[in-house]
C-alpha cells in the first residue's frame, strides 16, 4: 500500500484515477479546489462514492498556497504524488494567459518544491498533446523539437515538463511526464468535443464547428489513460516523458457522424472560422510506452462514443 496523493482529484481523470488506485488498495488524497472553470456539482459528484471509503481523504485547498501544502505535507507522509490540476483549454488560455500561467506553471513549481523537501518517491506530471504544436512529422514522439507551443496552455505544459527535469536532474527526484492525448469517456468535462457534440445532438442544437472539419485528433479512452498511468507509477524512476495516446486518428466530420450514429439523431452543424491556438492534428507514437512500461491502449473510437454515449444517455438528467 502506498499514500498517493492526486492534484485535481475531483476532476474527470482524477476521480477515475482515485477509483482504480483505492481498487488496488492505496491510500488515495484528492486534493481540489473546485474551481469554477465547470460546475463544481459536477465535480463533487465524479468522487461522491468514494467519500465514505478508509482509505479516501477529501482535501479542499490550492496548489498555489504554499503554505498549506507545507503544513500539510509536514503531518502526511505522502509516497506518490500525481498532478493533475491546471488550468485546461487552448482557447480560454488565450483569453487569460496570466492565469494559465499562474496555476499552471507556479502550481507546478509549489509541488516540485515540495515533493524535494519531503522526499516524494515519485511524481507524475500530467502533460499534454498540445506542446507538440504543430508538429509536421507524424506520428509525434517523445524526441520531436516541441519548443514551438501555439497556445498559452502549450506553453504552461511545456514549462512544467522543464520544471520536471530540472528538479529530477539537481535532486534526483524520479520524475515522470505523461502527455495525454485528447482523453474522453464518462464524467469527461462539458467543455471538451465529445461531450459538447452529444449534448448539441440529444437537443436538437446546432454544433459548433471551427474550421472545415478535417482537423483530426488522437482519442484516447478513460480507462487507457488510467492504465498508462498506474503503469508510470509503477515504472517511475530517474526522468521519463511518454505519450499516452490510441495511436489513431479520427478526422472531426467523421467524430461528429459516429456521435450522431450511436445517438441515433441527425448532428446540426454550424461552421465557423478556425480558432487560434488549434492545431490540424494530433497523433501519438506510443512506441516508447509500449516498450518501457507495458502500456497498451485497448478501446477504440468506435467503442469508446458507443460507452460515452451510453453513459451519456444513463446521466442525461442529471447533466442539464
Amino acid at each position: 500500500m502506498q499514500k498517493i496523493l492526486i492534484t485535481g482529484g475531483a476532476g474527470f481523470i482524477g476521480s477515475h484515477l482515485s477509483e482504480t488506485l483505492l481498487h488496488q488498495g492505496h491510500e488515495v488524497v484528492a486534493l481540489d479546489n473546485f474551481n469554477d472553470y465547470y460546475s463544481p456539482a459536477i465535480k463533487r459528484g465524479n468522487i461522491e462514492s468514494l467519500l465514505s471509503n478508509k482509505n479516501y481523504e477529501l482535501v479542499e485547498n490550492e496548489i498555489l498556497n504554499l503554505n498549506f501544502l507545507r503544513d500539510y505535507f509536514k503531518k502526511n507522509k505522502i509516497d506518490v504524488l500525481i498532478h493533475l490540476a491546471a488550468r485546461a483549454g487552448v482557447r480560454p488560455s488565450i483569453q487569460q494567459p496570466l492565469l494559465y500561467q499562474k496555476v499552471n506553471v507556479e502550481g507546478t513549481s509549489n509541488l516540485l518544491e515540495i515533493a524535494k523537501d519531503f522526499g516524494v518517491q515519485k511524481f507524475i506530471f500530467a502533460s499534454s498533446s498540445s506542446v507538440y504544436g504543430e508538429n509536421e512529422k507524424l506520428p509525434f514522439s517523445e524526441d520531436d523539437f516541441v519548443d514551438n507551443p501555439i497556445s498559452p496552455y502549450a506553453a504552461t505544459k511545456k514549462a512544467g515538463e522543464l520544471l520536471c527535469y530540472t528538479y529530477s536532474h539537481l535532486y534526483q527526484l524520479p520524475v515522470t511526464c505523461l502527455r495525454f492525448f485528447t482523453v474522453y469517456g464518462p464524467r469527461q468535462r462539458p467543455d471538451m468535443a465529445i461531450h459538447k457534440f452529444t449534448r448539441s445532438i440529444f437537443k436538437g442544437e446546432k454544433i459548433p464547428m471551427f474550421g472545415d472539419g478535417t482537423s483530426r485528433r488522437d482519442f484516447t479512452y478513460i480507462t487507457d489513460i488510467i492504465d498508462g498511468i498506474c503503469k508510470s507509477i509503477e515504472h517511475c524512476h530517474d526522468y521519463h516523458i511518454y505519450n499516452l495516446g490510441e495511436s489513431k486518428t479520427i478526422e472531426l466530420l467523421e467524430l461528429i457522424d459516429l456521435i450522431s450514429n450511436c445517438v441515433g439523431k441527425k448532428a446540426q452543424i454550424e461552421r465557423l472560422p478556425k480558432q487560434p491556438g488549434d492545431v490540424p492534428i494530433t497523433y501519438a507514437d506510443i512506441s516508447r510506452p509500449q516498450r518501457e512500461i507495458g502500456y497498451q491502449p485497448r478501446v477504440d473510437i468506435q467503442q469508446g462514443i458507443e460507452k460515452f454515449v451510453r453513459w451519456y444517455t444513463e446521466m442525461a438528467d442529471m447533466l442539464k
